[in-house]
């Protein structure tokens, strides 16, 4: 399953979406918002994104993992609006049978997902400023 969604992110439901019988691996990222970026204290993020784009391009990133990798299934949440600290932006979830083609492939997701999927975030510095930049 491919989501975009404003609301917050059950990945525990995501969890128990993907696993299986099949699967020794059940693999699970989540991408939080945090308060310090590259030396820089972050209030808040607000994400946005070109959504009918978005949305093909997850879907690539999923049809190539499951060309590479044995994944039985596969579950991708990404969250839009105003984040606050520590919440969910991204959860990734999906099983395999065995451990090695979890982490690898789990590494592919979410490095190829920031650099194609059109997303957007804007941070919101505690200065009172504010930065859109790229995932």
């Amino acid at each position: 399953m491919i989501q975009l969604t404003h609301e917050p992110i059950d990945y525990q439901a995501s969890v128990e979406r993907v696993r299986s019988h099949s699967a020794g691996a059940v693999l699970l990222f989540l991408g939080t918002v945090r308060e310090m970026t590259q030396g820089r204290q972050t209030l808040a993020l607000d994400y946005d994104a070109y959504p009918e784009m978005a949305k093909v391009q997850m879907q690539k990133l999923e049809a190539i993992a499951r060309e590479r990798w044995p994944i039985i299934e596969l579950e991708i949440v990404h969250r839009l609006g105003h984040l606050e600290l520590g919440d969910i932006s991204i959860s990734i979830a999906f099983s395999s049978p065995h451990r090695r083609e979890a982490f690898e492939a789990g590494q592919f997701l979410i490095d190829e997902f920031k650099k194609v999927v059109p997303i957007w975030k804007q941070e919101n510095w505690s200065d009172g400023t504010k930065e859109w930049v790229h995932q």
